[in-house]
């Protein structure tokens, strides 16, 4: 449930296909949200709580996925094979409730899901780690999506569905594994103007309820509500059934409703006017200028894709290709990008990729993480490159940074002398001290750095950092007027960076 609402709004701008169906991300959560308040009402009846619960067209077929699992679920402990026979159950359920089903759709992600889970159970991988290896098989399946439907593919983006899917799965596999919550990862890049411009559905309406009664047949409704409009779905069983049409009469699909039975959990939406909405919303958080940074450590990646930039792979150790730059480069709607190298090795590659497509690019020739963060601070996607890339460059100018790194040989460094595993500290890429404790060759790296007055620093925790407080505490105690911002920035070779400005 958590997973699905973090990734609500995205997976409802991603939505495209086969017409814009109310918000699917908004859907899915709402019938997600049923089964759990039915579960902390007491009600064991998840099958029903999601039908009664359903939401839009994806909704529905998210309640047949849920009725389809639950059913193949033992009462005992699940493995693995127990896993496989939930997800085929769910697979089968949801392709047999969509009159003609639709690959490269949410069907196409759970058949695939339960095709790779059966793999999994004849290998006997663990339930565990195969919920892992599912979550990785099901972005794969959707990442494929655009390539199995012209209308994904024509606007640039996942299926909307099968994304909510991967989603809940990942939610699963974070509870059973008692790991954090990742951040949703299902389609998050930034969407293309192009998926705004496809045709709304030519009925005005989505509309859905549920009837139970003993005159209510799943085949009469289903024949009567074709005649009123498109998207049709029609499931459960005779005596109580979840539909849902799209039309431009709801109030007569309403009616063969009450003459059949008890209404309950009607939800009509106007799906022209969320379709606008949904387009402007786009096109007003549409930029001008992409954000290209080469970062190491997944901490940095947060950081730095929080403030709107695409992350490449690499820094001082580990440079990444031209190809790797300009791919990412290409990755950006936007038809201008500025690029952050992070390191003076690979200022020349980001160059090279720079020139080599079909885009404005400049390159900011950052050398550092500090400086590129910086720089990224003063990044604004709605400014054109030219004066983004001015405001950029002075940013990570008035920049100084430090390190403290483990020495992995012994040397002479003009007046420093390191030993092989010890610690070294630098400013602006210079060495000024060494030693076997991180605390006081920190110190003295932060107190050179000090000496320009700045107003804050920040600095970034690397893989071999360990418990900082003390230093953390130690600085702030000495220097009260400094802002001093801490990140986990999990980058290998460097225990500590520090950038002051």
């Amino acid at each position: 449930m958590a997973a699905l609402e973090a990734s609500r709004q995205r997976i409802d701008d991603l939505n495209v296909y086969p017409v814009p169906d109310g918000d699917t991300g908004t859907n899915m959560t709402e019938t997600a949200r049923a089964v759990v308040s039915a579960l902390e009402r007491g009600e064991t009846d998840v099958v029903r709580a999601s039908l009664m619960g359903a939401r839009g067209n994806s909704g529905v077929i998210l309640s047949q996925i849920v009725r389809g699992a639950v059913g193949a679920l033992p009462e005992d402990e699940i493995d693995a094979q127990v896993l496989a026979q939930a997800l085929r159950g769910a697979s089968d359920a949801a392709y047999a409730a969509v009159r003609n089903p639709q690959e490269g759709t949410m069907l196409t992600v759970i058949r695939e899901l339960a095709e790779k889970a059966e793999e999994l159970a004849a290998g006997g991988v663990p339930p565990d780690e195969a919920l892992a290896k599912l979550v990785e098989h099901g972005e794969a399946a959707l990442a494929r999506t655009p390539q199995q439907l012209d209308v994904l593919r024509q606007a640039g983006v996942v299926d909307a569905g099968g994304a909510g899917v991967v989603e809940i799965l990942r939610g699963i596999a974070a509870l059973v594994r008692g790991e954090p919550l990742p951040e949703g990862r299902s389609g998050t890049g930034a969407l293309p103007l192009e998926a705004v411009h496809l045709e709304p559905s030519k009925y005005r309406y989505c509309t859905s309820f549920f009837v139970e009664g003993d005159a209510v047949d799943p085949e009469d409704f289903e024949a009567k509500l074709s005649e009123l409009g498109d998207s049709l779905l029609v499931v459960g069983a005779p005596g109580a059934v979840k539909a849902h049409v799209h039309t431009d009469d709801p109030g007569r699909a309403l009616a063969l409703a009450t003459a059949a039975g008890e209404v309950e959990e009607v939800d009509i939406k106007n799906m022209h006017v969320q379709t606008a909405q949904r387009t402007q919303r786009l096109e007003r958080e549409a930029g001008v200028t992409g954000a290209i940074a080469v970062v190491v450590g997944d901490g940095n990646r947060r950081l730095f894709e929080s403030l709107g930039a695409v992350c490449v792979d690499g820094g001082e150790t580990m440079n990444p290709s031209t190809a790797d730059i300009a791919e990412a480069i290409e990755s950006v709607p936007e038809s201008a990008a500025i690029v952050l190298p992070n390191s003076k090795n690979v200022v020349l590659a980001a160059e090279q990729a720079a020139e080599s497509v079909d885009k404005e690019v400049l390159v900011v020739p950052t050398h550092s993480l500090q400086a590129g963060l910086s720089a990224l601070v003063a990044y604004d996607a709605k400014r054109p490159a030219d004066e983004n890339a001015i405001a950029m460059a002075e940013a990570a100018a008035a920049v100084r940074s430090g390190a403290v790194a483990r020495a992995s040989r012994s040397a002479s460094m003009g007046p420093v002398d390191v030993e092989q595993g010890q610690l070294l500290g630098l400013v602006e890429g210079e060495p000024l001290t060494a030693g076997p404790a991180l605390d006081p060759v920190a110190r003295e790296v932060v107190e050179r750095l000090l000496q320009a007055d700045p107003e804050v620093l920040t600095i970034l925790l690397g893989e071999e950092a360990g418990d900082t407080d003390t230093l953390v505490d130690g600085i702030r105690t000495a220097h009260p007027g400094l802002e001093v911002e801490v990140h986990e920035g999990g980058q290998p070779h460097y225990a500590l960076l520090f950038g002051a400005e």
